[in-house]
């Protein structure tokens, strides 16, 4: 007998019934019977009353522009409530600033509305898999931030790149050179001729090291800290 896996459970927070319906279509379309829609909400405050902790999805399909209470504050809630909730952004508002304050909440994904069912369903199974989804969209946004921090150093920022950089023993320096390309964890162990465990322990000491919660989070490490130049990033 073959053994099928339980379906992911979906929940849309957006404010606008319509896309909400036809985000529902999109994502049935991409495979009905792999995806369960257990909660649907208009806000922030909405989903706050909604969520039921007895059945929470494992993945949250999130708006940023709502009333009550927006996307940065319903993630900033969830991830103090619900941190084992994985949030996928699916909004409007594709600024390079939003995008980043999003990574920075710990959001896995980020599309802008105008995506096709092949996008959604990419994303739900790389999240659900994978435990994150980053398109090119959302590197090249996060590498605009990295040329903006780069224009605005000065001799504080050179203070603190001195400090961090000498915290890094040179396989730390690597690692966190390719984890900020696009690279896979298991191409990151390819690369560095090793191990993905011994990636994965790369990765947690680092983590611990700096306070890092997630890729996200060691890319905008890596750029408030200026720990390597913009090509040496994008052409690892």
């Amino acid at each position: 007998m073959s053994y099928r896996k339980p379906p992911i459970k979906i929940a849309l927070v957006d404010d606008h019934n319509l896309f909400r319906k036809g985000l529902i279509t999109l994502i049935k379309l991409a495979d009905k019977q792999n995806y369960l829609v257990v909660l649907e909400a208009e806000s922030g405050k909405d989903m706050m009353k909604k969520i039921d902790k007895k059945a929470l999805p494992d993945i949250l399909i999130l708006d940023i522009d709502m009333p009550d209470m927006d996307g940065f504050e319903a993630m900033a809630w969830l991830r103090i409530h619900y941190p084992q909730i994985a949030v996928l952004v699916v909004s409007m508002i594709t600024t390079e600033e939003a995008i980043v304050r999003m990574m920075g909440l710990g959001v896995k994904g980020y599309l802008s509305k105008d995506i096709e069912v092949e996008d959604i369903h990419q994303a739900l199974q790389a999240i659900s898999s994978k435990g994150h989804y980053y398109t090119d969209f959302i590197t090249g946004k996060l590498i605009d931030s990295l040329q903006n921090a780069h224009s605005e150093k000065n001799e504080n920022d050179e203070m603190s790149e001195n400090l961090v950089w000498k915290k890094l023993n040179e396989t730390e320096r690597k690692f966190i050179k390719l984890a900020c390309s696009d690279m896979t964890y298991e191409q990151i162990a390819d690369k560095m001729f090793v191990s993905p465990k011994t990636v994965d322990g790369y990765r947690g000491a680092i983590f611990n090291k700096f306070g890092i919660k997630n890729r996200p989070g060691l890319i905008l490490f890596a750029l408030k800290n200026q720990l390597f130049k913009i090509d040496e990033i994008t052409s690892a």
